[in-house]
Parts: structure tokens; sequence; C-alpha cells
């Protein structure tokens, strides 16, 4: 049984791949047109006329976590930020003025997500966990992106047709077990199988508190 669904992940534009620990619970695109009125003599609302077209946009909230380790999760959380900052290497810096950009990236998820080339347009970082030392474990990341450049290939598919419902996560505490997060997630405790399968976990009875799990949605039937 394979229910766990590929790593997320952005690609540079350098060709440098940041992988997602969690896979994100919701994926959100947007796409718009501008119109403007023109006025009709006698009319009682306006004509639209076309403009053009608008940048695409689109959003997702990740989780980093490295509380199995006790390292900072600035390590991975200033991988993301480092992409916000203007990059001496790309092919059009000109030294000479000191002007450039940060890189583009595409994010990518399973089969169906591949996204347009987009700049980060804000990038918001909430540590939720430290170590009795004040470092860093956990940590939400919302990251906003806006096409960089035109893609007619993505104005001709919608980037989450067919994907998978996302999975949900669930935070281990002390005391907590496979068959008793099925039934709190299920309603059906036999079930945590599903949810070890989805998280390669050979052992149910070793769950590390403060772990974040992954929680397959049930499917309609279950296989025999």
């Amino acid at each position: 049984m394979s229910n766990q669904l590929q790593k997320a992940f952005f690609k540079t534009e350098t060709n440098v791949q940041i992988d997602c620990m969690f896979n994100p619970a919701t994926f959100a695109f947007s796409a718009g047109n501008t119109w403007s009125d023109e006025d009709v003599p006698g009319k009682d609302i306006p004509r639209q006329r076309f403009k053009g077209g608008q940048s695409g946009k689109f959003s997702v909230s990740l989780v980093f976590d490295t509380t199995d380790t006790g390292a900072s999760v600035t390590t991975h959380t200033n991988k993301l930020l480092k992409l916000m900052e203007v990059d001496t290497t790309l092919s059009d810096y000109d030294a000479t003025t000191g002007n450039g950009r940060p890189q583009w990236v595409t994010f990518n998820w399973g089969e169906h997500i591949h996204t347009f080339e987009a700049v980060i347009e804000s990038l918001n970082v909430t540590f939720t966990y430290f170590s009795n030392e004040g470092t860093p474990l956990r940590a939400n990341v919302d990251v906003s992106l806006k096409q960089y450049l035109p893609d007619p290939n993505w104005t001709r598919q919608n980037p989450t047709s067919g994907t998978p419902k996302p999975h949900r996560t669930h935070l281990v505490h002390r005391g907590d077990s496979l068959d008793r997060i099925a039934a709190r997630h299920y309603n059906d405790s036999t079930l945590w199988r599903l949810i070890a399968d989805a998280n390669g976990i050979a052992d149910p009875l070793a769950l590390e508190p403060g772990a974040i799990i992954v929680i397959p949605e049930r499917p309609v039937r279950m296989p025999t």
C-alpha cells in the first residue's frame, strides 16, 4: 500500500533543490485580468475594455521541525530567506552599478503541481517551539510568490487538477500511540497501519514526542 505523497520542493533558478520537510496543508494560486470602464452615452453601466492579464500568484504554508535532532530549525528557514536577497552570481547582475535581483523559483509537488517561474513577494517565519536553551526547533513559514515571466503552459492547465487532497498533520504528544491517533482522526483505531505506512514507521511503539506525522486521507475502501 502506498498512500504517501511525494515531498514538495522549491527548485531555484540556479538549479538548487530546497526540500520541504512536510507537505503543505494547502496550496493556493490566483490569476487575474485588468479591465477598464468605457463610458457609453445613454447607458447605465459602462462597457468593459480588456487591458491585459496580470501576473499569477500562489502561496504555501510550510512547517519545519528539528526536534528530533535538536539542531536549530533556522538551518531550513534561512534557505528560503536567502532567496529574497540579491544574487550576485546571476548573469544579469551588474557589478558596476550593484544592480541585481533575487532568484526566481518554481514550486513542485508530485506529478501535477509544477508552477511558473516566480519570485518571493513575502515570507513570514513564526518560531513555535524552542529548546530549554532557547534554540528554535519548529517554525511555520508562509510564502507568497508572484509570477516572474510569462508562461504559456501555465495558462492552459490547472496546476491543482488531479492533485490528491493534501495530508493533514499530527503533532505527537507524550503517551500517543498509532492506534490512538487513528481513533482520533478516523474514529477507527484499527487503521493505524495506514498512518504507519504513510510515514515509514517500522515500530508503531517508537513515536517521539514533538514529532510531526502526516495523516493521509482515509480510502473509501480499505484493501484487504
